[in-house]
């Protein structure tokens, strides 16, 4: 199943119209999942969850896409039936009733720089480097500005947040947003050049699982073995972070993984959960809220927060079974 995915994951950006028809020919009875990106550290958890629910009876494919919007786009079309993001915009835009189940991460970035700076006010005016146009660390710097009261020069854009780390230590910019792991590997490297800039709490949600609310319904059995895996995770990797490694399927994609990559899973997981990264309750209605505030403020929902209505974005009975 791995080959075959795996070849249906590399021929997504090129052949959208081929992975459709390949995808209805593999998995006519199978739960479609539809990744964000292709296997790595940050998706051993979910893997994890995986097993789990296998061992439950559920029985599903996956496929790696390029990016979230072609997993989003995949949804909406049917193509596929649960996917990674956070489609907030095409939650509200779309006819489509997309609906949110569990919250995978928070959005933990972090504003890094030189020591010309020392808090983000001090960014006011400054250029910075982002990974693309209207993605995470967009919207981030989008609620920076509004929470405290500054404007962005000039906005770079480079995807990744270990190629922006480069740029940084490059001297090709002096300020950026990434990720806590890239974080803690240039303080680990160079902590006595860069400063972390202090942040904000955040509890919004940088990725989530989503369906069409339709689909849901008609596979509430299915849907409730999967929310109910990963919360059993992400509450076990609270306590102990090590279960992710001592439960990765080394014959599965996590597994195959570079050797050291699967060396660091301990400390990543470590590192992540300190950092707040994962909810253990899988989100909830607390995410929900924070992601009405949020993607107000970045732009990417219209409206009063405090006006719109959860229930239209999440679809929270599946995590109150698993709470019960």
């Amino acid at each position: 199943m791995k080959t075959l995915m795996s070849r249906i994951g590399a021929a997504v950006a090129a052949a959208p119209l081929a992975l459709s028809l390949m995808v209805s020919a593999a998995s006519a009875e199978k739960i479609r999942i539809a990744l964000a990106e292709t296997p790595s550290d940050e998706l051993a958890a979910f893997f994890v969850a995986l097993d789990r629910a296998k061992a439950k009876g559920l029985d599903y494919e996956w496929t790696a896409f390029s990016d979230e919007e072609l997993a989003i786009q995949a949804i909406l079309s049917g193509q596929m039936d649960i996917g990674f993001g956070t489609p907030y915009a095409a939650m509200q835009r779309s006819k489509a009733p997309l609906r949110i189940v569990f919250q995978l991460s928070k959005l933990k970035f972090f504003p890094v720089t030189s020591q010309k700076y020392e808090k983000l006010e001090d960014l006011d005016g400054e250029p910075i480097m982002l990974h693309s146009r209207g993605g995470g660390t967009d919207s981030i710097a989008n609620v920076i500005e509004e929470k405290v009261g500054i404007k962005f020069g000039q906005r770079s854009y480079v995807p990744g947040s270990s190629n922006r780390i480069v740029a940084l230590m490059a001297g090709q910019t002096d300020a950026t947003i990434v990720d806590l792991s890239n974080k803690n590997k240039l303080m680990k490297q160079a902590g006595d050049k860069f400063n972390v800039l202090p942040m904000f709490e955040v509890d919004a949600s940088d990725e989530a699982l989503f369906a069409n609310l339709d689909w849901i319904k008609s596979h509430e059995e299915e849907v409730d073995i999967f929310v109910g895996a990963l919360v059993s995770v992400w509450q076990d990797m609270s306590k102990d972070p090590t279960i992710i490694s001592k439960e990765t399927d080394p014959n599965g994609p996590i597994g195959q993984l570079p050797p050291e990559i699967l060396g660091n899973l301990d400390q990543f997981y470590t590192d992540a959960v300190e950092g707040g990264l994962y909810d253990p309750n899988g989100g909830g209605r607390k995410a929900a809220q924070a992601d009405m505030e949020w993607y107000t403020a970045a732009g990417q929902l219209d409206g009063d927060p405090a006006e719109l209505n959860i229930e239209d974005f999440w679809y929270l009975a599946p995590l109150d079974k698993a709470a019960q």
